[in-house]
């Protein structure tokens, strides 16, 4: 059944977002993606009738120019995926300052600048809004994580406070925070050796014994866009194939 919704995913040109702009297209929706640097991925998906929109998450200004240009082709939004994320491996005292802010300023800033550009496209009709967050931000033991963790901490408590304050539009808000998935940013500019050593590595420390697809990550999205999860806001699934080397799975 084709759903013609609206849908925009930031930082969806690789990686998870792609999985999930690819799933949403395949499901009949308009699918927007936003981008700061992946020119070739992007003209990729512009091909494939994914639309494209250059723009920077930890910019507000390009952020509501990108609103604006939706708003005047579409006119609505109704599915906003914050995907746009990055991380620098930083043990704790090693902190380096410019690292820590670009995360920042992406992973939890890009969130709330990108729900308060798109927001008023969705106010009056509904709609879902989901946060990609991390099993870090809950707690696991992976080394060099730390400052990775706070803002992906951040962007769960963020997603329960907007939670709260959108229901009131019939908004619903929930996050997905994934354990280790083999994308560009947890393999890129490895060897063959490498990654095998870090799926192993991350293997062995999941009770299911294997490491997860980008496309995994996309089923529970395009769940949380739909109305089978019509009774479900403010919550944060996980899914990281039951890993015991998490400090705790409560939030």
């Amino acid at each position: 059944m084709l759903m013609n919704r609206v849908v925009v995913v930031t930082g969806g040109t690789r990686g998870i977002g792609r999985s999930i702009a690819e799933k949403f297209h395949s499901l009949g929706d308009t699918v927007y993606v936003l981008f700061s640097t992946s020119e070739k991925e992007a003209k990729a998906l512009n091909d494939r009738g994914i639309l494209t929109i250059k723009c920077d998450v930890s910019s507000r200004s390009q952020l509501e120019e990108a609103s604006s240009k939706i708003k005047e082709q579409e006119g609505k939004v109704d599915v906003l995926v914050n995907n746009a994320g990055l991380w620098y491996l930083m043990p704790f005292e090693e902190f380096n300052e410019e690292k820590y802010r670009k995360m920042l300023e992406v992973n939890l800033n890009g969130v709330i600048y990108s729900t308060l550009s798109f927001l008023p496209l969705m106010k009056n009709r509904g709609g879902s809004i989901i946060n990609i967050a991390s099993n870090a931000g809950i707690g696991t033991a992976a080394n060099g994580t730390t400052f990775y963790s706070v803002t992906k901490a951040g962007v769960i408590m963020l997603t329960k406070r907007l939670a709260f304050e959108l229901g009131k539009y019939n908004i619903r808000v929930n996050a997905v925070a994934p354990g280790w998935i083999e994308t560009d940013m947890t393999i890129g500019g490895k060897s063959e050796e490498e990654i095998q050593k870090l799926r192993e590595y991350f293997q062995q420390r999941t009770v299911l014994h294997t490491t997860g697809k980008p496309e995994d990550i996309a089923n529970f999205v395009v769940f949380l866009a739909g109305e089978e999860s019509r009774y479900m806001t403010g919550q944060v699934l996980v899914p990281d194939g039951g890993r015991i080397d998490n400090l705790t799975h409560s939030i």
